[in-house]
Order: structure tokens, then sequence, then C-alpha cells
């Protein structure tokens, strides 16, 4: 009698995935922590309306960036084979991101900002606070920028787990353009 042996090509491809997930999510959080400090020092200089025009800018660039590194940018989607693109686009209908593939344009980033806005108001109120005033509206800074890339964060992973698609290497995520 013979004995087959299982076949783990599978399972080893999905180990695979999921290292290069977790090295996205890596890298991607090792970029949003640079990004939120940035915003934390802007959001704690005391001249209205700076810190919004930073965020604004960090964020248009930053979730850009995160979705390259899980090979989620528009670019990266298009060169995608038909199938592989259509379960793309089925995984980020289901997750509901509306960032993922999509050009961030101002408007998008004005939505995001109404997602947190009771937290940029108090912002915004407590940079007229001096000294103390100027750490909690620092330390908001970076929490809310923390926020935004998280979800974002999560939305790419949840995609690139649906749609069964391996993120790039860090040296493919740089090469496209981010």
């Amino acid at each position: 009698m013979v004995e087959s042996t299982p076949s783990f090509a599978g399972e080893n491809a999905s180990r695979a995935s999921d290292d290069h997930i977790h090295s996205a999510r890596q890298r991607s959080n090792r970029l949003l922590h640079r990004r939120a400090l940035v915003a934390a020092v802007a959001s704690a200089v005391p001249v209205p309306g700076l810190d919004w025009a930073v965020d604004a800018a960090l964020l248009s660039r930053l979730l850009p960036q995160i979705s390259a590194e899980f090979g989620l940018s528009a670019e990266q989607i298009d060169r995608l084979d038909p199938g592989a693109r259509e379960r793309v686009q089925k995984a980020v209908g289901l997750v509901g991101s509306v960032l993922i593939g999509k050009l961030i344009t101002r408007d998008v980033v004005l939505r995001l900002a109404q997602t947190v806005g009771v937290r940029l108001t108090t912002k915004q109120i407590a940079k007229y606070v001096p000294l103390a005033g100027q750490a909690v509206s620092a330390a908001l800074g970076y929490a809310i920028l923390r926020y935004l890339g998280n979800q974002h964060i999560r939305d790419c992973e949840s995609v690139c787990r649906a749609a069964r698609l391996q993120p790039p290497t860090s040296s493919a995520a740089r090469t496209t353009g981010t």
C-alpha cells in the first residue's frame, strides 16, 4: 500500500503571504509613526490653521504610500491580471474603504477630517492654553494621524487577505513612485 503525502503548497503560500502582509504592516507603521511625529510638532505650533494644512498634506501623501506598501496603489492595481484586479475590487467593496486604489484628493482628506472632527476642534482650542495646551494639541495631532493611518493599514491588510493578494517586497513598493 502506497501512502500519499499531503500537499502543503497552499499552506506554504498562505504563510508566505502572511509574512509579506506582516512586513508591509511593519513598514507602514514605521512610516505612519514618522508622519505622526511631524503632525504632533505642527500641532504644537500656536498658529491657527497650520496643523490642518500640515495634516492634510501628510495624509494626502501618507495614505497612497501605505496603499503602495500593500500593493494597492491605483497603478499597482491596474497592473494586476484581470482576475486579481476583480478580487481586489470586490475585497475593497467588502471592507468599505474609499481610499484603497484611489487618488487621495483634498476632498477625501476633508471627509476624513470630518470623522475625527471633535478631536480636531479640541486640538485647535487647546493651542491657546500656554504650554499644557500645546502639549495636549501635539498629543491629539499625533493620535489623530495615527488613528486615520492605522485604520487605513487595517483596511489594506483586510483587502490583501480577502483578495489573496501578496504585497510587494519593500523595494518593489518603493519603485511604484511612492
